[in-house]
């Protein structure tokens, strides 16, 4: 593919142009385990990306971001790391995570006991209100953050919220479902899960049609599309951009930003 001809060249030109605080948002940017970067989310911002994610464990210093329990360090709570340097940067730049950009994704992926998590978090991004898109009476209001829980999820809990400040991160079966894409605005799976191609020779036509028809009917609800555990590399990127996956997975920060900032989706 074209796309993927041009990468070679995008690496070099890394060496001598790196990204700014100013760069263009990519909408389908997805830092995975974002706060394992130097700069938990402002190396993610600073490359563009629309979308980021921290695990959170549920502690007694408070909601703890890490990988594992090993990890945890009390200064490095979501607050912290996320929630204060995106309202920070919302203020700044007048309600938006980038001046005049569409809103930014944050995933909680949660680590601990479900329930007794989401009442904490909960609790926590109540505060955040003024930055927070929020569901209500039937209506969706987009802001600069739009949280969407994943891992061990309260659906239950959620669901029954009147006023939400964080959405549900799908998984296939609810495309067969009739929950609203407010409530369940993304649909996640991990790529082995759909498919067996591995990002080494072509992709299988087969595969193809079953991941353009799994979007378009995830699009048809106005849900987008995310898979995770996916090959990390320029040929899997190119795939998922072809077929309009929404949300592309990476730990490799500069090299998607360069990758979607010089191709475009296949005709």
């Amino acid at each position: 593919m074209k796309i993927i001809a041009t990468f070679g060249w995008l690496t070099l030109l890394a060496s001598w142009c790196p990204a700014a605080d100013t760069a263009q948002p990519l909408k389908q940017a997805h830092a995975h385990n974002d706060y394992e970067h130097k700069r938990p989310l402002l190396d993610a911002l600073a490359e563009g990306f629309c979308s980021v994610e921290a695990d959170v464990f549920l502690a007694k210093p408070g909601l703890l971001v890490g990988h594992t329990i090993l990890d945890l360090k009390p200064e490095r709570t979501l607050q912290k790391l996320y929630l204060d340097p995106l309202r920070e940067r919302a203020k700044a730049n007048g309600g938006r995570i980038y001046k005049n950009g569409p809103t930014v994704y944050l995933l909680i992926d949660v680590k601990t006991d479900a329930k007794t998590t989401w009442a904490a978090l909960a609790k926590v991004l109540e505060e955040y209100a003024d930055i927070l898109s929020v569901s209500g009476d039937g209506k969706f209001e987009e802001k600069a953050v739009t949280v969407v829980i994943s891992g061990n999820c309260d659906r239950e809990a959620i669901t029954a919220q009147k006023v939400r400040f964080a959405g549900i991160d799908g998984r296939p079966k609810d495309l067969e479902g009739k929950s609203p894409a407010a409530l369940i605005p993304w649909v996640s799976a991990s790529w082995d899960s759909q498919f067996q191609w591995k990002g080494t020779g072509a992709f299988p036509a087969a595969e193809d049609r079953k991941l353009r028809d799994y979007v378009k009917k995830a699009h048809e609800q106005k849900r987008l599309v995310r898979f995770w555990a996916t090959p990390d590399k320029p040929e899997a990127w190119a795939v998922q951009l072809a077929a309009g996956v929404d949300l592309i997975n990476t730990d490799e920060l500069p090299e998607l930003r360069q990758f979607l900032s010089f191709s475009s989706p296949a005709p």
